[in-house]
């Protein structure tokens, strides 16, 4: 007589732990990172549903940390990636706890909510450079603001509304007072300082990145708190309660 094979147990819940998936099913196992390999998500996106599989994950090899897990999601349906290239060339993401606040901020949300992030945006990039928002700084901080302030940087998000003021491609060269990224001492004697950065955005702005995207007279009458500091390099930046800071071309 054929006996019918069992069932596979229900996933109860999924969360985003760092950059890894973490899966528990009904018999109480849980699987996470590497073991999903193969897995499919269901997703409600905009009120569509897509089923994306994890087709791969590596190791992010630049990450002092060995935390940090880049995922090939794939589309099912035409198995397509999800995501788009990033300046190394590699199409690939990771799930993220938390959600994304109106005007960019990734904030905390409740338990099980999370975002999939791609390596080729500023999120993605930020990660990578090492600012892990789900990680207690070594000055006892949240990581978190420090990931923000990234983001916004990143994008030349100035009034920390989400709004970006930079081109793709752009190179800027950011370091922080944690020694998470460094000032490139020998980099382009043609960059400059820029801005001091927290989580809401520019604190000060010596020049905007690309005066032919908006200029400094410009930037300052559409976000009037970045006229208040009357000049702004490295120091005053730090008193004013910068996190970031950056140089550009």
């Amino acid at each position: 007589m054929a006996v019918p094979a069992a069932a596979p147990p229900t996933v109860v819940d999924v969360e985003a732990v760092g950059t890894a998936f973490r899966v528990t099913l009904a018999d109480g196992s849980v699987r996470q990172g590497a073991e999903l390999v193969g897995a499919v998500l269901v997703l409600d996106v905009d009120g569509t549903i897509m089923r994306v599989r994890i087709a791969s994950i590596i190791e992010e090899s630049r990450d002092k940390t060995a935390t940090v897990l880049l995922h090939d999601f794939r589309i099912e349906d035409t198995d397509e990636s999800l995501c788009s290239a990033a300046p190394d060339g590699t199409k690939l993401g990771f799930p993220l706890a938390g959600l994304t606040a109106p005007d960019g901020r990734l904030v905390e949300s409740e338990r099980g909510t999370f975002e999939l992030i791609c390596t080729s945006g500023a999120q993605g990039k930020c990660v990578r450079l090492g600012y892990h928002p789900w990680r207690i700084a070594s000055d006892g901080w949240p990581m978190r603001n420090r990931y923000n302030a990234c983001v916004h940087l990143l994008r030349a998000d100035y009034c920390g509304d989400s709004r970006g003021w930079t081109r793709d491609g752009t190179l800027v060269d950011l370091w922080d007072d944690l020694g998470i990224q460094t000032l490139d001492a020998g980099g382009d004697p043609a960059f400059s300082f820029e801005a001091g950065w927290r989580s809401d955005g520019a604190v000060c702005v010596a020049r905007s990145r690309i005066p032919e995207v908006i200029t400094i007279e410009q930037l300052k009458a559409y976000c009037p708190r970045l006229a208040l500091m009357p000049s702004c390099d490295e120091a005053s930046a730090r008193s004013a309660g910068a996190l970031l800071f950056n140089r550009s071309r």
